[in-house]
């Protein structure tokens, strides 16, 4: 495929989309009814309905017995362990292998001309970005995925977590299982910006930080308290009515759909002339600038606060706008501090 014909490549071989990134028209006011009738088939394809099926999935061949899950144990606590870190690793592995150890179709699409075994960096384990966020991911970030997922099994296995029926309540589980990716938004966006606070941005998210240039395996590189605090999405289903298979639904999305946000190519190529949309764009630009798209624009979070940037020249003005405005408050809070304390600011 000739990726030019979709965007455009700069001098240091970064390649942009032609398009500004657009919010959905979920939330939109006024509601544009055409709009959004178009958009929901790109609400389930391709990745919502891969991630449902998964939960289906592991409901039905993967997850043990009700009865098993009453009573925690290393056993099937580890079982559920070795099925999420192969599915990872046949996942996650499969678009590495594709598209940047085989390097399938170069670097069309490519938002960051360079790939990351280009060069190495002291900042990674190893100075190795790939081996850094292998061994983050299969550490840190499968085992407490594992370990949550152990927890509100246990819940529900137990009543502690309430259980409904999809016999009996088919079409509120149904709505539940819609809003999964808006609770999903929802909850990133909130644990996204708390952690990029400068105390925790220095000592946690700096970790997934370092993947400027993100790959696959950048996905869930992250320091185990950000693996926390983002697969406690699941434990909203300890709160809210829900069924096992939904929560699962939930812990998947988290878990497996963190890829698209860090693939790293705007089209995945699957034959000469066909591709699908990753939907990375939005998230690329959040690792390229760090303070903007702290959510993936399915609910217009980043809009109302300020923090929306669509890829295009006028996102770049705003964005700079908004860093001038932040500096020059702190320059007059400085002055104020100055000129309340003379004396002191003068031995300094």
């Amino acid at each position: 495929m000739d990726d030019l014909q979709y965007g455009k490549r700069n001098k240091r071989g970064d390649w942009a989309p032609n398009e500004p990134l657009t919010l959905a028209p979920v939330f939109q006011l006024p509601f544009d009814f055409k709009a959004f009738l178009k958009w929901i088939p790109h609400y389930f394809f391709p990745w919502n309905i891969i991630f449902a099926i998964s939960a289906v999935a592991y409901w039905a061949w993967i997850i043990p017995s009700v009865e098993t899950m009453q009573t925690l144990s290393f056993g099937w606590a580890f079982w559920l362990y070795a099925v999420n870190a192969v599915l990872t690793f046949l996942f996650f592995g499969a678009f590495e292998l594709h598209l940047y150890v085989l390097k399938r179709q170069e670097n069309r699409f490519k938002y960051n001309g360079k790939f990351p075994s280009e060069s190495k960096n002291s900042v990674f384990w190893f100075q190795s970005q790939n081996f850094d966020n292998i061994l983050r991911t299969f550490l840190s970030g499968v085992t407490i995925w594992t370990a949550i997922e152990v927890i509100v099994l246990w819940a529900f296995a137990n009543g502690y977590a309430p259980w409904l029926s999809f016999a009996d309540h088919p079409v509120y589980l149904a709505a539940l299982a819609l809003a999964v990716p808006i609770i999903h938004e929802f909850h990133f966006f909130c644990i996204h910006r708390l952690i990029h606070t400068p105390f925790l941005y220095k000592w946690v998210h700096s970790v997934h930080h370092n993947s400027i240039n993100p790959s696959p395996w950048s996905s869930l590189s992250m320091h185990p308290i950000e693996h926390l605090l983002y697969f406690s999405t699941m434990f909203y289903h300890l709160i809210i009515p829900s069924n096992p298979i939904i929560a699962l639904y939930q812990l998947n999305y988290a878990a497996f759909g963190a890829i698209p946000g860090h693939v790293g190519f705007d089209k995945v190529e699957v034959g000469d002339d066909k591709s699908f949309d990753s939907h990375a764009y939005a998230h690329y630009l959040h690792h390229k600038y760090f303070e903007v798209n702290y959510g993936d624009a399915l609910i217009p979070l980043d809009k109302w606060f300020g923090t929306w940037h669509d890829g295009s020249k006028e996102g770049d003005a705003r964005m700079q706008e908004r860093f001038r405005q932040r500096k020059a408050k702190i320059a007059e809070a400085q002055a104020r501090k100055a000129a309340a304390n003379p004396t002191k600011e003068a031995a300094q």
